[in-house]
């Protein structure tokens, strides 16, 4: 089997830090080994966390229309909060520093 991508649009848990046990959604990849993430919430897309790739665990689940909607500039926090809900992972995820 083929390990998962870390592609932009992919959905992705942290599994390090005090963001741990949250979910993202991949919104770039700015360096070999890191990537930018957002989840609508507590990081915004005109603040994403920047996190080593080690520190995260993708999900088959994918936001196809990210990249177009980032084109766009139609591209909005609110996208990935009702993304991130229709697919399970809704707000009540742990905040900062919860288990």
């Amino acid at each position: 089997m083929d390990p998962i991508p870390f592609d932009e649009g992919r959905v992705v848990i942290a599994t390090a830090g005090r963001d741990r046990k949250r979910v993202f959604v991949v919104t770039g990849i700015p360096e070999d080994g890191y990537v930018l993430m957002s989840d609508g919430d507590t990081r915004k897309l005109d603040h994403p966390k920047k996190k080593k790739i080690k520190h995260l665990r993708p999900k088959p689940v994918r936001m196809d229309s990210l990249p177009g909607l980032r084109e766009a500039n139609r591209l909005k926090d609110s996208d990935i909060r009702s993304f991130l809900a229709a697919h399970g992972f809704g707000p009540e995820q742990p905040l900062c520093k919860e288990d």
